[in-house]
């Protein structure tokens, strides 16, 4: 048998539930490293099952694979760039207005007493700020683009 640290491509995909071609194209990206191969089946580190919680949880927040890409430094430890973290916050609470605000929206059309809803000054407020916050989604420059490191195998 091999070491208990070690897991091959299928153990990989049974224990994080994500399929093996992703496992390769997340390798393939940067994001995890295969150790060694037993036959053509590839081999990882057992600790590939937190770094693949780690790109979960990223990709759950919003992050691209690129930038989940850039957090992980040559020994595979989380290098997190703190400003990017406090961009990606400052997206979301964007986000949350966004979605605030259609949320209100879409009440106040659906219990509004005018006989055309769409003549509601207070609806019209509404749509206007929501354009308002379209427009300044428009002029917000994206961060750059980390340089990935390409790693010591």
């Amino acid at each position: 048998m091999g070491d208990p640290q070690e897991i091959d491509i299928r153990q990989v995909s049974k224990l994080s539930g994500l399929p093996s071609s992703t496992l390769r194209y997340y390798e393939e990206k940067g994001l995890i490293q295969s150790i060694s191969r037993r036959g053509i089946a590839r081999v990882f580190h057992a600790s590939v099952l937190e770094q693949l919680s780690l790109i979960s949880l990223a990709r759950y927040a919003g992050f691209s694979l690129d930038e989940i890409a850039c957090m992980f430094t040559y020994s595979d430890k989380p290098n997190i760039d703190r400003d990017q973290l406090l961009q990606k916050v400052d997206a979301l609470d964007k986000n949350i207005q966004r979605l605030v605000a259609m949320r209100d929206g879409f009440k106040h059309l659906a219990n509004c007493p005018e006989d055309n809803q769409l003549e509601c000054s207070n609806f019209q407020n509404l749509v206007k700020g929501a354009m308002d916050l379209q427009h300044e989604d428009e002029q917000t420059v994206n961060p750059g683009n980390c340089v990935k490191k390409t790693r010591i195998k």
